[in-house]
């Protein structure tokens, strides 16, 4: 009895070895991860392809790492352009690992080294790029040149130490320094009003050009109006005098009669009118005998 409880334990531990001996043996990397296999602390095998794996227990140990893009926020750093003006720059990097074995060697495994190492050489290029260029290019003018540039010059030396490959570098903000950002904007202020001042300046000349042009037009249109009316009004005087003579030469007693008409008719107007004539008046003619006829 005791020798078949003595050989189920011997089973038992040597299938607990087994199970432990396969499960230490088999390793899976997956696609998004990059690894390598280690052999007493040294590399054996690198840049492992994807999938399900066999190793030597307590001989090899396997790292892993993330192969994906990784983002790094690199702290604000002060530049000086080509000008000597300092500018305080803020980027971010994206990066991804490349060379398994060169990374592992260059940072034992540890991203936050890889992170320090990485933001240290980009610094340093965005110093080199930054002095040579001015701040308006640096802005505005060779922002994207100045990116693709870094990338290439960092990429010709992080692939080869840090078995890395950056992708992609951005300046997320470009700021003046503290002690000169009031100065510039003061500057920046000033040179607005006096742009502002000479805006108006000519707007205020162009609007005595307009309104003295315009003066003028009115006073020839005027001028030009009161010599038509002026013409115009001689004419329907001549016009009228013509009919007159004409009417006159027609029927003179007639006429004079209309003429009566119209003078008694303007100073008779009213109720209240009075004149004071003598009765041979002359004024009186057609009022005491119809035809006209004098006494």
């Amino acid at each position: 009895m005791d020798g078949l409880l003595s050989w189920r334990v011997i089973v038992g531990i040597a299938a607990v070895a087994v199970l432990w001996v396969a499960s230490s043996s088999i390793y899976i990397v997956y696609e998004h991860e990059r690894a390598v296999e280690l052999e007493f602390g040294r590399v054996s095998e690198a840049n492992i392809a994807p999938g399900m794996h066999f190793k030597i227990p307590l001989v090899n140990r396997v790292r892993k790492f993330d192969g994906r893009l990784i983002s790094l926020n690199s702290e604000a750093q002060s530049f000086l352009t080509s000008e000597k003006k300092g500018l305080i720059v803020d980027a971010y990097i994206k990066w991804r690992i490349d060379e398994v074995q060169t990374f592992y060697i260059a940072t034992s495994g540890d991203q936050t080294r890889a992170n320090r190492l990485l933001e240290q050489r980009v610094n340093a290029g965005l110093r080199d790029q930054f002095a040579e260029r001015t701040v308006r290019e640096v802005v505005a003018g060779e922002r994207d040149q100045l990116m693709a540039d870094l990338v290439n010059d960092l990429n010709n030396t992080v692939g080869s130490e840090l078995g890395l490959v950056v992708v992609d570098v951005r300046v997320k903000r470009i700021d003046l320094p503290d002690q000169v950002s009031e100065s510039v904007y003061e500057r920046m202020r000033s040179e607005r009003q006096r742009i502002a001042q000479e805006l108006r300046a000519e707007g205020a000349e162009r609007a005595n050009v307009i309104r003295a042009t315009a003066e003028r037009q009115r006073t020839v249109l005027l001028a030009e109006a009161y010599r038509s009316a002026e013409r115009l009004r001689g004419e329907g005087d001549a016009e009228a005098t013509k009919i007159y003579t004409e009417a006159y030469r027609r029927d003179p007693k007639f006429f004079v009669f209309l003429r009566s008409l119209r003078a008694y008719r303007n100073n008779f107007s009213s109720s209240r009118d009075l004149l004071l004539l003598s009765p041979d008046s002359d004024y009186l003619r057609y009022i005491k005998d119809r035809d006209g006829n004098q006494p």
